[in-house]
């Protein structure tokens, strides 16, 4: 067995552990405030997710084992071009001069601009069926972070970080923005009716990102932003007309199973525009129901 391949199977294993050690702390903290809020209802909100949360871990995994370590060695790849090639337009000498801390929200709203236009172009046709998968969650959770197809996570890091490599960023700045942006995406996908108020004009609510996961087609095609709700209202796609009480899910025929969830973007009913809407998309069940729907949903729009 090559060295090549021992160090990729190596990399696959501590991507598997550090996933499920990432999710002690949340599943603690969602845990508990889920009791807090919702109480006797609690067990009864959990019940109903399981199916999904199910799914979700499973994405998580199969992810973690097959994707993060091409993403790792892609990432070292970008990196290194850029820096070899003298690409980046800005040194780390540059960047030194400012505070980390300012150096590591610069590259927080960086990302989460190049972020933003990145997501609505997953909300045209072409991206939409990847995406689409992570919009399949009926009973949208805090762990529906880890609901992605893999197309739909090179797609996030590649055009995510090329913006920082190509600027010059330091590593310590992307990572800190990597994770500040991945565990905020989890808050904001938890079942919680906050919409911060006035500090909702700055920044991604609960609230705000449940109107994005909606059924309701007003909700379509907006609130992009992960971290800063400016972007959404600089640009005219935020929407938050109170706390989000409307199912969540898509449009179309999407089996709820991880085979069902990864082949999705290869078939043709994710495809509607050029091959026509499927059989399948028209007698689309309801989203609460087990075969939920996507690839209607918001490719007219």
């Amino acid at each position: 067995m090559s060295e090549a391949l021992i160090n990729l199977i190596a990399t696959s294993i501590a991507a598997v552990v550090s996933a499920f050690k990432g999710l002690l702390v949340p599943i603690i903290f969602f845990s508990l405030l889920a009791m807090l809020m919702r109480r006797k209802k609690a067990l009864d909100d959990l019940r109903r997710a399981l199916p999904e949360i199910h799914l979700n871990v499973k994405l998580m995994l199969f992810d973690a084992m097959f994707i993060v370590p091409m993403i790792i060695i892609l990432g070292t790849f970008l990196s290194e071009l850029v820096r070899d090639n003298g690409l980046s337009l800005l040194s780390l000498d540059t960047w030194s001069e400012l505070p980390g801390w300012l150096t590591i929200l610069i590259a927080i709203a960086i990302a989460d601009f190049v972020g933003y236009w990145r997501h609505r172009l997953e909300h045209t046709w072409v991206l939409w069926p990847a995406h689409a998968v992570h919009h399949s969650d009926t009973q949208m959770t805090w762990i529906a972070v880890q609901r992605f197809h893999p197309i739909n996570r090179f797609t996030t890091f590649v055009i995510d970080n090329l913006a920082l490599f190509l600027l010059g960023v330091p590593p310590f700045a992307i990572v800190a923005n990597g994770l500040v942006r991945h565990y905020y995406g989890a808050f904001i996908h938890a079942d919680l009716p906050w919409t911060y108020g006035p500090l909702g004009r700055i920044f991604v609510s609960p609230a705000m990102h449940r109107w994005h996961h909606a059924t309701d087609p007003r909700a379509f095609d907006t609130n992009f932003a992960t971290v800063f709700s400016l972007w959404d209202q600089m640009f005219g796609t935020c929407r938050v007309p109170g706390p989000c009480d409307v199912p969540t899910g898509v449009t179309d025929n999407m089996k709820q199973s991880l085979r069902g969830q990864l082949i999705y973007p290869f078939t043709k009913k994710a495809y509607p525009q050029i091959f026509g809407k499927s059989e399948a998309a028209t007698e689309a069940p309801a989203p609460e129901q087990n075969d939920v729907s996507a690839s209607a949903r918001r490719l007219e729009h």
